[in-house]
Order: structure tokens, then C-alpha cells, then sequence
């Protein structure tokens, strides 16, 4: 098992930061040359400079259909992109009690609405191009756990988890595979600044394995799920959290 990624072109979204950054660079040591497209324009070139391998940054809103295409043509080679790894995400806090609906749509329109608007496009610029490739995921173990103060969270990423088993029915015929996975609490540049942050040992108790999950660990998974390793994989949700939760 190689993993090799060479000769790919990748597409990160939300790879500013975080568990984006981290699987931007995993791909890119991996060998495929990795677009990171994010909101945080700056941030998402300062990540592809850190990176290297001939990364780049590029600034899009993962909810806008007309920034989102341009920034997939724009990324294609030969009129495809071989990896997509939708991660554009906004991870709330907030207790049932004080939802509305501008916020419910906030949240769907960013974590479930932002994955069909990449895979619509991306998966049409494959077939046309006649060219295998994989779409990649990623949802949540908030889903199976039902984290509280995430309501609409919770519900985009279970969304998530079902448009991926979906998906990899319809376009398998063509070679084009689809996977999530669901990253448990990981230490990440957003989650260290938020009230998630509170919540290490509590988890950490619910873990078969001691410790608090790190970027590195999601992206490791990504790139083989991504890879030729994986390629008798599709329509799969693979949980990555130390054993919180046991499927």
C-alpha cells in the first residue's frame, strides 16, 4: 500500500485552517497538487505557502454556486478534478432554546448545501470528461452522538452522511467513488477558540483510547480513503475518534 496521490489534481474546500489545512497537506505530501479554496482568502494562501508542492490558495464561498464553479474550472486539468474533499464547515454552539430559522439556514446552507453545490459540479466535470475520481466528505460523530447546543449541526452533517451513500449509488457506474468520514472532538485552530474546547475530558472518558484527536489524524484517513488503496470503497462513513463511538 503506497497511498500515492501523483499526478492528481485535489480540491480542499475550507482548507484554511484546521482539519482542512491538515488534509491539504497530507494530499500534497502525498504527491497531488492541491487547490485550497476557503471564504478566508488570505488564510487559504498562507496554508498553500506553508504547504508547498505547488499548493494554491484560492478565496470562494463554499454556498455560492457561481464561486464555487469558477473555482473548479479554474482548478481543473485536462477538464477534471480527480479529488474533491468538501470540509467547508461552521461548527456552532448554541442551545436549542435560542435557534431560529437565519441560523438553521446558516448552518445547512454551509455544512450540507455547500456538498451537493461542489459535487453537482465536480461529478459533471468528471463524466464529461470521461475520468474517474472520488468525492470525500466530511461529516461528524456529532450525528451518532447527538451532541447537544448543535441542532442544526447535527442535522446538516447526518444530511451529509446520507447524500454521500446516495451519491456513490448514482455515479458509481462511472468510476466515480464517494466517501465521509466522521471526525470525532478534534483540537483544530476553530474548535481551541470555542466552548467545544471544554469538552476534551468529558469525551476523552467516552474514548477506547486515551488522548484528544489532532487535524493530522482525520487527514491521514482522507488520503487513504482518496487513494487507489481505497478503491473498492464507495458509499462508506468511516469514524475516526478514537472510539467514542462504536458503529
Amino acid at each position: 500500500m503506497s497511498t500515492s496521490l501523483e499526478g492528481r489534481k485535489a480540491v480542499v474546500t475550507g482548507g484554511a485552517q484546521g482539519i482542512g489545512k491538515a488534509i491539504a497537506k497530507a494530499l500534497a505530501e502525498a504527491g497531488a497538487k492541491v487547490v485550497i479554496s476557503d471564504i478566508n482568502g488570505e488564510g487559504a494562501k498562507a496554508a498553500a505557502a506553508e504547504i508547498g508542492s505547488g499548493a494554491e490558495g484560492v478565496t470562494c464561498d463554499a454556498t455560492d454556486v457561481a464561486q464555487v464553479e469558477k473555482m473548479l474550472e479554474d482548478a481543473a486539468e485536462n477538464g477534471a478534478i480527480d479529488i474533491l474533499v468538501n470540509n467547508a464547515s461552521i461548527v456552532p454552539f448554541i442551545a436549542w432554546d435560542e435557534v431560529d430559522l437565519a441560523h438553521w439556514q446558516k448552518i445547512i446552507d454551509t455544512n450540507l448545501t455547500s456538498v451537493f453545490i461542489a459535487s453537482r459540479k465536480v461529478t459533471d466535470m468528471m463524466r464529461a470528461a470521461d475520468r474517474k475520481g472520488t468525492v470525500l466528505n466530511i461529516a461528524s460523530n456529532a450525528f451518532y452522538a447527538g451532541t447537544p447546543n448543535m441542532s442544526a449541526y447535527v442535522a446538516a452533517k447526518g444530511g451529509v452522511i446520507g447524500f454521500t451513500r446516495a451519491l456513490a449509488t448514482e455515479v458509481g457506474k462511472y468510476g466515480i467513488r464517494v466517501n465521509a468520514v466522521t471526525p470525532g472532538l478534534t483540537e483544530s485552530d476553530g474548535v481551541k477558540v470555542s466552548p467545544h474546547n471544554e469538552s476534551f475530558g468529558f469525551v476523552e472518558m467516552l474514548q477506547a483510547m486515551p488522548g484528544k484527536g489532532q487535524p493530522s489524524d482525520i487527514a491521514k484517513v482522507v488520503a487513504f480513503l482518496v487513494s487507489d488503496d481505497a478503491g473498492w470503497m464507495t458509499g462508506q462513513c468511516v469514524n475516526v475518534d478514537a472510539g467514542m463511538v462504536r458503529l
